[in-house]
Order: C-alpha cells, then sequence, then structure tokens
C-alpha cells in the first residue's frame, strides 16, 4: 500500500504537469499551421534520437536513485526557459517559440511517462502488475483531470507563461514521490556495477542495448510493432482533430481551452473505466485479448469515419479510442516489460517508447499530409487505417501469448 501510494502521486503529478502543457502545445501546433504539423513531428523524432543516447548513457552509469530525479529537473529548467521566453519575447517571436515547444512537449511527454513505468515494473510483479495497473494508472487520469481542468478553466484569463511555472513545480512534486517510492525499494538505490551478473541489483551494459536488444528479441520487436500501428493511427485523428479546431475557434484562448476540454471529458470516462473495470478486465480474458480491444474498437471507428466521415464521428471516436487507450491497454501494455531482463526494462523500453513511438508519428502525418495533398478527405483516411487496424489486432494477441510464456517460464525457474 505505501509503495501504490507514492506510485499514484508520483504519476499524478506528471500528469498534472503534461495535461496544463499538452492544450497550450495543441494551440501553438494550429496557430504555426496546420501545413506545418508534419515538419514538427519530424523535428520531434530527430529531438527524440538526439536526446536517447545521453539518456541511456545515464541509465548505464547512475544508480536509478538519481538518474530519475536529474531526468524530470531537466525537463523542469527547459519548461522555465519557455516561460521565460513567453514573459520576453515580442508577438513576433511566439510563433517560434511555439513551434520549439510543440516539439519539445512531444519529446517530455514519452520521456517522463516511460521512466516512470520503467521505474514501476522493476517494483511490481507481473502478477502485481495486472491486479494493480489499471488502478495504479487512475493516479495519472486523476492528473490528467487535474492539469486539464487547470488550463481549461485559466487559459482565458492567465498568462501563458504562468501555466509553464506551474508546471515545473508539479515535477518537482514527481521527483519528491519518487523518491519515497525509492525508499521502499532498494533495488532503485543500487548503483549499476561493470560485470554484475545480477539483473535485480545492477543494470550496467552498453549505451545503445537499447536498440541492440530490441532488434534482436522478436517479442520487443513486436512490442514496437504494436506502438508504431498505434501511434500512426493516432496521428490520423489528432490531426483530423486540430483541424476542426482550426476551422471552428478563431481566437488562440478559445482553441486552448476547446482543446483542454476534450482532454478533460477523455480523462473523466478513463478514471470510471480504471476504477471499475480494468483490472477486472484483464484478470477475465487475459493479458492479449485485452491487448486487442483498442485495435478491436479502432476497426470499428474507422470503419464508421469511412462510412460517415463527420466533425461528431471524429470526435467521438477520438474521445473513445484515447479514453480505451489510458484506461486499459496502456497499463496492460506495461504488463509487457514485467517479464523481460531490467536492462530492457530501462533501456529497450525507453527506445521503444520515444523513437519507434515517433516514428509512428512521422509515417501518420507525412501520410495524413500526402493524402490532403492529393484533396482526398477523412474516408481515405479511414480506409487506409482500416488493414493497419488488423495487423495491430493480430499483433496484440500474439503478445498476450508470448507474454504468458515467459512467465509460466519464470514461475517453473524460481
Amino acid at each position: 500500500m505505501p509503495a501504490l501510494a507514492w506510485s499514484w502521486a508520483y504519476i499524478f503529478s506528471i500528469l498534472a504537469a503534461y495535461y496544463v502543457l499538452r492544450p497550450i502545445r495543441d494551440q501553438m501546433g494550429v496557430a504555426g499551421g496546420l501545413e506545418n504539423l508534419p515538419w514538427l513531428f519530424t523535428g520531434t523524432l530527430v529531438g527524440m534520437l538526439a536526446l536517447n543516447l545521453p539518456f541511456a548513457w545515464l541509465v548505464k552509469t547512475l544508480p536509478r536513485a538519481r538518474f530519475v530525479p536529474l531526468t524530470y529537473r531537466f525537463f523542469a529548467a527547459n519548461i522555465l526557459l519557455f516561460a521565460a521566453g513567453l514573459y520576453l519575447a515580442s508577438p513576433a517571436d511566439d510563433l517560434w517559440i511555439g513551434r520549439a515547444f510543440f516539439v519539445w512537449l512531444s519529446i517530455f511527454n514519452l520521456f517522463v511517462v516511460s521512466v516512470f513505468w520503467a521505474t514501476i515494473v522493476d517494483v511490481f510483479s507481473s502478477e502485481q502488475g495486472k491486479r494493480l495497473f489499471g488502478f495504479m494508472a487512475a493516479g495519472a487520469t486523476l492528473g490528467a483531470i487535474a492539469g486539464s481542468a487547470t488550463t481549461a478553466v485559466l487559459a482565458r484569463d492567465v498568462p501563458t507563461w504562468a501555466l509553464l511555472v506551474g508546471a515545473a513545480l508539479l515535477l518537482e512534486m514527481a521527483v519528491f514521490s519518487m523518491r519515497g517510492l525509492a525508499r521502499l525499494s532498494d533495488r532503485l538505490h543500487r548503483r549499476p556495477a561493470a560485470g554484475d551478473a545480477d539483473p535485480a541489483h545492477a543494470i550496467g551494459g552498453s549505451a545503445f542495448a537499447g536498440i541492440t536488444r530490441t532488434f534482436r528479441s522478436p517479442y520487443l520487436l513486436n512490442i514496437g510493432l504494436f506502438l508504431l500501428l498505434f501511434s500512426v493511427t493516432s496521428t490520423f485523428l489528432y490531426l483530423e482533430q486540430a483541424s476542426i479546431a482550426k476551422e471552428s475557434f478563431p481566437n488562440r484562448g478559445a482553441q486552448t481551452a476547446f482543446f483542454a476540454s476534450v482532454d478533460l471529458l477523455v480523462n473523466v470516462l478513463t478514471l470510471g473505466v480504471q476504477f471499475f473495470l480494468t483490472g477486472r478486465i484483464v484478470r477475465r480474458i487475459g493479458v492479449g485479448p485485452s491487448l486487442a480491444l483498442l485495435p478491436a474498437a479502432s476497426i470499428l471507428g474507422f470503419a464508421a469515419l469511412a462510412v460517415s466521415p463527420t466533425i461528431t464521428a471524429v470526435l467521438v471516436f477520438q474521445v473513445l479510442r484515447r479514453a480505451g487507450n489510458f484506461a486499459i491497454a496502456r497499463p496492460i501494455r506495461e504488463v509487457l516489460f514485467t517479464v523481460v531482463p531490467r536492462e530492457d526494462r530501462y533501456k529497450a523500453k525507453n527506445f521503444l517508447d520515444t523513437v519507434v513511438y515517433r516514428t509512428g508519428d512521422q509515417i501518420g502525418a507525412w501520410s495524413f499530409a500526402g493524402i490532403d495533398a492529393l484533396g482526398l478527405g477523412t474516408t481515405v483516411v479511414a480506409v487506409a487505417a482500416l488493414p493497419l487496424s488488423i495487423a495491430w489486432l493480430l499483433n496484440s494477441l500474439w503478445l498476450g501469448r508470448q507474454q504468458a510464456r515467459r512467465q509460466a517460464d519464470g514461475m517453473e525457474r524460481e
């Protein structure tokens, strides 16, 4: 229970910070021009690649109780720099600051959440994960609700730089909570030692291990495929939503409030599922079928959009799909990492959660731009997403079987 409470406080703080910032990023992306969004996604992938190696070096060199706070404080310092830039900049500079902030936040959210879950799967077992990760993710949803509600209420009256300062303070709360969790697990205090053969006490290894170990493991490669297919289809829907916001709302404050309101609706729906359904679903049908629920829903959603590509259909599908991801797919996906070696939980997982995920964004963004350049609309995007969703469904079922096999093998060795 103490570990669960610290985990709740930890993820609450991270998601509250992110959802204070996310509507601001979305509005800045719209202000910078929808036609430039694919380039911003390209910048995000480049940034991911640039940060992955230094992060892997930190994982290899420092004890976890040091490299995790260092990661969060690095991002908090970035937020304060953006706040100062917005406070001092002229209106002409806002556009470029907004574009840089869009790229930066798209890197930030994957890194900080990936580090959280890497820490969690290092503390809890596979069986505990099946029971608790959905409930634990409710802490993330409460944080997301708090953050998006704050921005929805204040965006029209409070300067953007002040909201950024609040987000930086929330990241410091995350560091405090992580230290509380670390005190309950001596594994988080151990310094990696070269040649240490016990993976429970050290990480060590190569800074490139996240990449090399991923490509050597069919299991990790298929987790990467899961993330890639999810990311491509998510980007299709995100760009449709951005187009709706630009057409429907005339000023920046109203656009920011719209994005925050969508986030709030998603997270309220997510919270109800997490509290009452997630744990029951995975215990009843298993990891594979639980993972397959989101691609199955996506098949139905994209088929509906192909038949009736209306604004209402896009928004309803976006809200339901994001809620399904946060409530079921995301916490169950983390269970997949409880049966891999400890080095993979930090290095391969971070590579998959950041670089592979943002590669999917690239594919989705440029594919969407190509379809739009041809003068084709939502119907063609939906039709293109259908075979991807079917492949994603089959991939989910395969991962579930492999996770169960790996867990059984681990129990036999014990």
